[in-house]
């Protein structure tokens, strides 16, 4: 018994993340194009074929910019709530789009996925967790600070993709114009280092495995400095840089074992 997961891209050049079993999985936001999320997924050893859903965390387009092609070819349900389809301002087929708003669980196939409001600076941005028997992994990225909903999720985790999207002092030394610092820096723009730091540190669970950190910022950020960073905290959770350039490997996340390895 366990979950599948992979981060397929993050970044502000795109994102998408898998996680399935052996019947059925979801993807999680659809930045890439259909040709390069087909050719990742073939590269996994995965097929669209499992897929049975896209959830849709907010418009913007580094998160949907593949969604149109990808949802009608396969015909795919599109889970959008209501303002970010009409923010999002793409071409969807009306029977493929299932709303939700606030807090709900949806089913999809033998799987449960939970939305929840965030803090981004999006119309009505959303995360996820995706739940199979005792299992739970988060989605966790695009996010200005870890609110009191974040905390609660994060905490029953096994294993979370986490947003860890900048580096407060380069950042604040970087050549970004101030609006965007402050954008980036604000409550609803993204998580830096830090918060992401002290959210893993005093809010993970006892049975997390994996910490997947995600949309790091090409320009106010550094992957070995968060490897780092994190490890030195890591007390046996397996920390992942996800990339902003290729997939990373398949992932089992199981309650059986304390750890798992990745799939070979």
């Amino acid at each position: 018994m366990s979950l599948y997961i992979t981060s397929l891209n993050t970044g502000s050049n795109g994102n998408c993340f898998y996680v399935g079993n052996d019947e059925d999985a979801v993807l999680i936001d659809a930045g890439l194009s259909c040709k390069e999320t087909e050719a990742r997924l073939a590269r996994l050893g995965l097929s669209m074929q499992k897929v049975k859903a896209i959830f849709i965390s907010h418009e913007h387009s580094d998160h949907i910019r593949g969604l149109p092609v990808l949802a009608k070819k396969y015909q795919l349900p599109i889970y959008i709530t209501t303002k970010t389809h009409i923010s999002g301002k793409q071409m969807l087929p009306q029977h493929l789009i299932y709303g939700f708003s606030g807090t709900s669980t949806i089913n999809i196939g033998n799987l449960e996925v939970t939305t929840f409001p965030k803090l981004h600076d999006a119309a009505e941005p959303h995360s996820f967790t995706v739940t199979y028997k005792d299992i739970k992994i988060g989605i966790f990225t695009d996010i200005g600070d870890h609110c009191e909903n974040l905390i609660h999720h994060f905490k029953q985790c096994h294993a979370a993709f986490l947003e860890a999207n900048y580096c407060d002092e380069m950042l604040q030394n970087g050549n970004y114009p101030y609006f965007l610092k402050r954008r980036i820096s604000g409550g609803n723009g993204h998580l830096s280092n830090k918060k992401a730091l002290d959210l893993f540190t005093n809010h993970r669970s006892n049975f997390m495995s994996h910490l997947f950190l995600s949309h790091l910022s090409r320009e106010n950020n550094c992957p070995d400095l968060v490897q780092r960073l994190f490890n030195e905290v890591a007390n046996g959770v397996e920390i992942i840089v996800a990339s902003r350039l290729q997939e990373t490997p398949i992932y089992h996340i199981g309650v059986a074992q304390t750890k798992l390895a990745l799939v070979e």
